[in-house]
């Protein structure tokens, strides 16, 4: 994978849109990783358009029980997870 984009608050969901968007639209290959009150970026519409695009896109599930209610839109998962995305990303960018 090229690009982790690493979500760590709700503030920085119009900049991962517009670097999804971005990527996308480049052919680059990246996913989405999302803790804290970050999980909050999925309500906001251009992200969640935007991760479409992704080619993963995971919570924190501990997070996403802890900041938001109901079904969650993207896979949950562990901060296992996450490691993994980061070994996996040529470059992260921590938002």
């Amino acid at each position: 994978m090229d690009i982790l984009l690493h979500i760590t608050t709700p503030a920085a969901a119009p900049i991962a849109a517009a670097l999804g968007r971005a990527l996308s639209a480049k052919g680059a290959t990246w996913a989405a990783f999302l803790t804290n009150d970050g999980v909050k970026a999925l309500d906001d519409a251009g992200f969640a358009a935007a991760s479409k695009g992704a080619a993963r896109v995971a919570v924190c599930e501990h997070s996403w029980d802890l900041h938001m209610s109901g079904d969650c839109p993207v896979e949950r998962g562990s901060q296992t997870v996450n490691s993994g995305l980061m070994a996996e990303a040529d470059r992260v960018i921590s938002l």
